[in-house]
């Protein structure tokens, strides 16, 4: 052993040592352990050469393993090859001297905890940590849009997403109660016009209080908060940067990634200097006029028919289909509404171009499109083109490289196991930028929660994705839960599904007579799994209020038989679960005479 730490020069606390490609690699304290993986290469001419070969026959002589990597404390063997080895595959060398009976020294870190991103997950998490009496820093930073706006903390939810778009498309359908309001014998004389500052600014206090209110609720948990944009720059070390370009580096046991996505550009001619996205609209300061709205997601549907409903002609554009990912059968119906309530849409086209005919608030822009099945080449003139074709994931640019965490490079997406954690132990991540996890608010919230409980309170329950319930603020609402009947068709074989549906007319909407049979409910029953509901799918007014209930059953493993026997309340929208009886197999009608 002398010999041994003669080589070394200076006795260490602890040695760690490893050979791999001739080189050996060690540490001289145990702060160093949760660095070994990282730190490596930039150690890897330290022992190389005469002192490698130096510290290997030490170490034959001490241990009689002729094979390496083996540990030591206080000139103490503490592990053998076999358990050295199995730690540091596992990515945790420092739980080596726990796992052996000894005492590890610890590591001084600024915080126990570092979340980057100041959304709902993120901040979600920060709060929950705080709880545990954790030292906890969140940093926040938003990217100015192409055209320089930036919103407050809460992340995209709150300032440029649910939150907004949820206000809006109650404006938009107050307008039309306004209309129905005349047949419950409402009068008024005066032609009702809506003012589209008023809204705006109206949400936009709103807004602002959450943003105050999030600010307000860290401090009072004693987390600390930066507006500065967080990056890796080495192991347990992220670099923090504040918008007037002042760097801070700060240290931190474990990170949780929650940076989010941010709207897809199309990378043509004119996108980024005349288009706007949703992060612009919904605190635009003028009405936008014509509007084409580029994409077929949930967002552009969603505020096409806001927009819409505000009296604003509106176009959609679509490569292909409809709500990718959500059930065609209802996405259709979705489409179907919004065409015949006044919304006009040009399919299998892709713009190509924009340009600018005249400057304003709004001004003209004249897009060029190409058709995505044959050479054909239109243009159309607007005042505003809205972006809507997707989101990608903030994780490109912040120094994940540096730290080792993988993504999948086509989408940015991380991947995580089923505790969020990423391939590098003491970094975790939540909400939308997880691959192959669902992209919603409340999903970032219970990932990020629950992820906390397990790290600080000796929790066990992570989080279930599935049978989570979402809704589409469409004009004509559509809630969902479970499979679609394309997926289950898929996953179960059309011969063990049965699919329940029925047509309905809500009560309100027949003294107005409006929209007869537009609202639609559907399940989707595992025929082998005593009708279990598998799939539930509404379209219609308050279709989220109506879901989330529905949800809560399914979670417990509703059947077709336990719907059948529930008493439903009349005269309501979601009594039509309870008496659906025609199949789709049937081929049975399913329009409705009356409520």
């Amino acid at each position: 052993m002398k010999h041994l730490y003669e080589t070394l020069h200076n006795p260490p606390i602890l040695t760690f040592a490893r050979i791999r490609e001739g080189f050996f690699f060690w540490v001289k304290s145990a702060k160093d352990i949760p660095h070994i993986c990282h730190h490596h290469m930039c150690m890897c001419n330290f022992h190389n050469g005469e002192g490698a070969q130096k510290l290997q026959e030490g170490l034959c002589e001490v241990t009689a393993e002729t094979s390496q990597p083996v540990g030591f404390v206080q000139e103490k063997q503490i592990a053998d090859h076999e358990k050295t080895l199995k730690v540091h595959k596992e990515g945790e060398p420092q739980k080596l001297p726990e796992m052996n009976g000894h005492t590890p020294v610890p590591h001084s870190y600024d915080y126990d905890l570092i979340v980057i991103g100041g959304g709902s997950g993120g901040l979600a998490a920060a709060k929950e940590a705080a709880k545990y009496e954790k030292k906890v820093m969140v940093l926040d930073f938003v990217t100015p849009t192409p055209l320089g706006n930036s919103w407050g903390l809460g992340g995209t939810c709150v300032n440029v997403g649910c939150i907004p778009k949820k206000l809006m498309h109650q404006a938009a359908l107050l307008g039309q109660a306004l209309q129905d309001s005349r047949k419950f014998g409402w009068q008024f004389t005066e032609e009702v016009t809506h003012n589209w500052m008023t809204m705006t600014e109206s949400v936009q206090n709103y807004i602002g209080s959450l943003n105050w209110g999030y600010r307000v609720a860290l401090r009072e948990k004693k987390v600390t908060y930066e507006n500065a944009y967080g990056e890796f720059v080495g192991p347990h070390t992220v670099k923090a940067t504040n918008k007037r370009g002042v760097e801070k580096l700060y240290t931190a046991e474990r990170f949780l990634i929650a940076t989010g996505e941010r709207p897809r550009y199309l990378g043509i001619p004119g996108d980024k200097e005349y288009c706007i996205s949703s992060d612009d609209l919904f605190s635009l300061p003028y009405c936008p006029g014509k509007t084409l709205v580029v994409g077929a997601s949930y967002v552009a549907l969603e505020c096409a028919g806001f927009l819409a409903g505000l009296g604003l002609d509106v176009t959609v554009m679509v490569r292909s289909i409809l709500l990718r990912g959500f059930d065609q059968d209802i996405a259709n119906k979705i489409g179907e509404y919004m065409e015949e309530h006044g919304i006009s849409f040009i399919r299998e086209f892709v713009p190509i171009k924009v340009e600018q005919i005249e400057e304003g608030t709004p001004g003209r822009l004249k897009v060029i499109a190409k058709s995505t099945k044959e050479n054909q080449i239109i243009e159309g003139e607007y005042n505003t083109v809205l972006l809507a074709i997707g989101r990608d994931a903030c994780t490109r640019k912040i120094g994940l490289d540096k730290v080792g965490v993988k993504i999948n490079e086509k989408t940015g997406k991380i991947p995580v196991n089923d505790e969020e954690q990423t391939n590098v132990p003491y970094i975790y991540a939540v909400g939308d930028i997880l691959q192959d996890k669902l992209e919603l608010t409340p999903v970032a919230i219970q990932a990020g929660r629950l992820l906390v409980q397990r790290l600080y309170a000796g929790a066990t329950t992570k989080c279930d994705y599935v049978n989570v319930p979402t809704t589409v603020f469409t004009p004509l609402e559509y809630g969902a839960c479970g499979y679609s009947e394309e997926t289950a068709v898929e996953k179960f074989g059309e011969e063990n599904i049965e699919v329940y549906h029925s047509h309905f007319w809500p009560l309100e909407w027949t003294v107005p007579s409006r929209d007869n049979n537009k609202c639609y409910a559907k399940i989707i029953c595992n025929i082998q799994d005593n009708e279990r509901v598998i799939g539930f799918h509404v379209l219609g007014p308050n279709a989220g209020e109506v879901t989330q209930g529905f949800a809560a059953a399914i979670k417990c493993g509703l059947t077709k038989e336990q719907l059948d026997s529930t008493i439903g309340i009349h005269p309501v929208c979601a009594e039509v679960f309870t008496t659906l009886s025609v199949t789709k197999r049937s081929g049975e009608n399913t329009l409705q005479a009356g409520c």
